[in-house]
This record gives structure tokens, sequence and C-alpha cells, in this order.
């Protein structure tokens, strides 16, 4: 699925050869999140890195793992996009925010994005940083980089677990 992979206890780290790869990572996150229900109580996802890394890809496709025909919008001008997903039984929402065109947290406040964050949810936050104090705490930090290795442009990736729910999560996370 990928190479180059490393897990520790609280870190996944691999290269991401080309986009076939990023969504095979993106379903597997799908799987593991869906696995062990932690939508249940509320996961929050940090995706860090440049413009044009991946990270709306990524999150893209980890959507479309539950939902193959959703259409996904990137939410670079409408902040946030929401999704009501279901596994087997369970309903939950999955919040996908691009900060990045953010001038002031305060606009946060005023499209009552706190009431997103009541369980059962995944949030994907890009530019977490311009959310000040309005942006929740990351269970999983997710950091995308385009790097060049053997003679492709890929990603590299690092995944790392913040909190309990985010170790809990990672502690299932076994790929090759």
């Amino acid at each position: 699925m990928v190479e180059s992979s490393v897990q520790q206890m609280d870190v996944v780290e691999c290269f991401l050869a080309d986009e076939t790869k990023t969504q095979a990572f993106a379903q597997k996150m799908a799987s593991v999140l869906a696995d062990e229900r932690l939508w249940r109580q509320g996961v929050v996802i940090y995706l860090q890195g440049d413009l044009g890394a991946g990270k709306s890809f990524l999150a893209r496709h980890f959507i479309q793992a539950f939902a193959p025909e959703q259409k996904v919008k990137s939410p670079t001008y409408t902040l946030v996009e929401s999704y009501l997903l279901k596994f087997e039984t369970e309903a939950f929402s999955v919040h996908h925010f691009d900060l990045y065109r953010l001038c002031d947290p305060e606009e946060l406040g005023f499209l009552g994005v706190r009431d997103l964050f009541v369980p059962p949810f995944i949030a994907f936050i890009e530019w977490p940083k311009k959310g000040g104090s309005l942006t929740p705490e990351a269970d999983w930090e997710l950091c995308l980089q385009a790097v060049e290795k053997g003679g492709k442009v890929g990603r590299q990736l690092r995944l790392e677990a913040a909190t309990q729910v985010g170790r809990q999560g990672l502690e299932r996370f076994h790929f090759v």
C-alpha cells in the first residue's frame, strides 16, 4: 500500500509515491476510524502542509471511502464543508475545514463552528493555527510534504497521535 513506512507508538511515517498511494492511505485511515468507531467521541485531525501538498485530496478520499458516490467539494472559499455519512447502522458527520483564507478567528465564531464539534463527528482542519482558540485540540496531526524520491515527486506523510483517542487509533493502524 505505502512505501518506506515506519510506525512507532505515536507516529506513522511513510512515503506516498503517487495519488493512488495517497488514496489508499486515506482509505486505511477511514477503515481504522470505522473499525474503532472513534467518531463516537469525536476525532479532530489537523492537516498540515504547504499549498498543493495534497491535504484536500486526502480528505476527499477519506470521505469517499464511506460514500464513494459523494461529490466532495474543497472548502477553500466556504471555510467548511460538512457531510453526513453512515457506517453500517451508525451515522456521523465529517467536517472538512480549510482555514487558509480566514482573516480572523472570530469568523469561525460567527459561523457557529463550535456546534459542529459535538460527537459523533470527524473533523479535518487545514491551516488549524489560523483558527486560534476556536480550533479544538487535535487527536491526530497529519503532515504532508512534497518530496522527490527516486526521480518521482511524491508525498512524505507523518501522522502523529496527540491524544489518547489518537493513540487508540494509531494502535490499530497496521499496514505494509
